[in-house]
């Protein structure tokens, strides 16, 4: 009975799962119309069929769920779709004031892109508040990355209630989203594999067929072409919602991820994979076509010190000594653990770059074992070289600067520009007028302008953290000019009558 209440409640969330920012309010008018619309013994029956689906997942696509040995209530072992989906639910059921569950999507094969999002405010963007995401397992057969978001969704909900101040703050001051699965056809049909050995390919891509991280719209090309003859140098996919959902070369998965990160004012990501050990920044594709070739994104500094935030705190990544996953693996580009994505190798239409030139956000590659597909109980390693790696990162979203872009009478101005004097990448502010800016230490001229407004320029001192708070208030251009002319009337009253016209 505890069960099914709790599943219940599971369940009237469900018309709020497809829209991440809908409110509280909008999402208990949500719930209400729901529970209008079918009678209690429907919901009580729909809450006792989620719990058996929960309980015993489908046969032939998943095995049953496991128990295995926890440490500080976290399970390593795999987890099949219905068991992660389980894990997610039951990380919500224990934090339900500090997290939420929805979904961007289905995949191709209909199994939902979850996210858990952890917040003091979950479902809510909160004004002056840096969003933050991980993703994982866009490659089916690359494991790693999947398990350790769903620990790290169960360490930060525990930390959380024993009171880690660490932790606490975390999740107070950044709205956090954790996707440990874009490919969950690709990863059954990986799993789904007999023994230990794992086929390095099986499960790569999604179940049509697509690589995932070939997928995305080659906005590297487009830049490359503006920085040569001209043109914006962000947002480049701005007012092309359409254009995306009517593209028949883009898999449902990555159309749904396209919309996640228009949607929501990310800051920082990191998308997690397999195959190697080694946080890859941007950009990840040449600028000449070649193999390997080091190409430098206008924020190749902030870059390196992202990635290398990551990597020094994983021992084994930030090994100096670290033989190469494989005898015959280039790695002649890896610094203290970290790459230049083209410096490595090419990679077109990748999600890393996508980030960067269509949104404000920032995202690193990491890649995080040799295997892709690991045995089972090597997983716990993997968490405990990685654990502090992932909660640093997250803090580097509180680095450079923030604050928000306002007219003069205090109302917010949303899309206005934010450019940083010698960094040729600009970003905007998002609806409330606030905006986040990832810089290295150092001083920097700061502009905001926006389309009727008079730029404003402010001069900053950053550290390496936190973030300095930078507001502006533009002054309107029509306002402007009716103070001009209203001056000028004046003034020629006052010419006037000194000279008797």
């Amino acid at each position: 009975a505890k069960l099914y209440a709790c599943v219940a409640v599971f369940l009237t969330t469900a018309p709020c799962l497809r829209h991440p920012d809908l409110t509280p309010s909008a999402c208990s008018m949500a719930r209400v119309s729901y529970l209008r619309s079918y009678s209690l013994l429907q919901v009580v029956w729909g809450a006792a069929l989620l719990a058996l689906v929960l309980a015993f997942p489908n046969s032939g696509d998943e095995n049953g769920s496991r128990q295995s040995e926890n440490s500080g209530g976290i399970s390593f072992e795999y987890h099949r779709y219905n068991e992660m989906r389980e894990a997610l639910v039951s990380v919500w059921l224990q934090c339900p004031s500090i997290s939420r569950i929805y979904t961007v999507g289905p995949s191709f094969e209909g199994r939902e892109l979850f996210v858990l999002e952890m917040s003091d405010n979950p479902g809510q963007h909160e004004a002056g508040e840096p969003e933050f995401k991980y993703i994982a397992n866009m490659h089916g057969n690359e494991a790693v990355g999947r398990e350790l978001l769903i620990f790290l969704a169960q360490y930060l909900c525990n930390e959380y209630q024993k009171g880690n101040e660490t932790i606490v703050n975390l999740i107070h001051d950044a709205r956090i989203h954790i996707m440990p699965s874009m490919n969950p056809d690709g990863f059954e049909k990986a799993a789904s594999q007999p023994g230990d050995l794992k086929d390095w390919f099986v499960g790569r891509s999604n179940a049509q067929g697509t690589d995932l991280n070939r997928n995305f719209p080659d906005l590297d090309r487009i830049v490359y072409v503006n920085e040569r003859e001209g043109g914006p140098n962000n947002h480049l996919l701005k007012n092309m919602k359409k254009a995306v959902d009517q593209n028949s070369k883009l898999a449902p998965e990555t159309k749904a991820v396209i919309h996640w990160i228009m949607e929501i004012p990310f800051v920082l990501s990191a998308n997690l994979h397999g195959g190697d050990i080694v946080a890859n920044y941007p950009y990840d594709e040449t600028r000449s076509g070649v193999t390997h070739e080091y190409s430098a994104s206008p924020d190749d500094s902030v870059f390196q010190s992202l990635a290398h935030s990551y990597s020094a705190f994983n021992p084994v990544m930030s090994n100096p000594n670290r033989p190469p996953c494989r005898k015959n693996d280039d790695d002649s580009s890896f610094v203290d653990g970290t790459t230049n994505g083209g410096a490595w190798y090419s990679v077109p239409g990748g999600m890393q770059d996508f980030n960067y030139l269509s949104s404000n956000c920032f995202e690193i590659t990491v890649e995080l074992s040799c295997e892709k597909f690991p045995p089972e109980d090597t997983l716990k390693n993997y968490w405990l070289d990685n654990k502090d790696s992932l909660i640093n990162y997250i803090q580097q979203v509180h680095r450079g600067i923030k604050g928000f872009v306002r007219d003069h009478h205090g109302n917010p101005i949303d899309n206005a520009t934010i450019s940083v004097d010698g960094i040729d990448h600009d970003i905007t502010s998002a609806k409330d007028g606030d905006y986040w800016r990832l810089l290295v230490p150092g001083n920097y001229k700061v502009i905001a302008s926006a389309p009727g407004y008079i730029a404003s320029s402010r001069k900053v001192a950053v550290p390496y953290s936190p973030a300095v708070r930078v507001d502006f208030e533009l002054e309107s251009l029509s306002e402007r000019k009716e103070e001009e002319k209203e001056e000028l009337m004046d003034w020629w009253k006052m010419m006037s009558e000194t000279l008797n016209f």
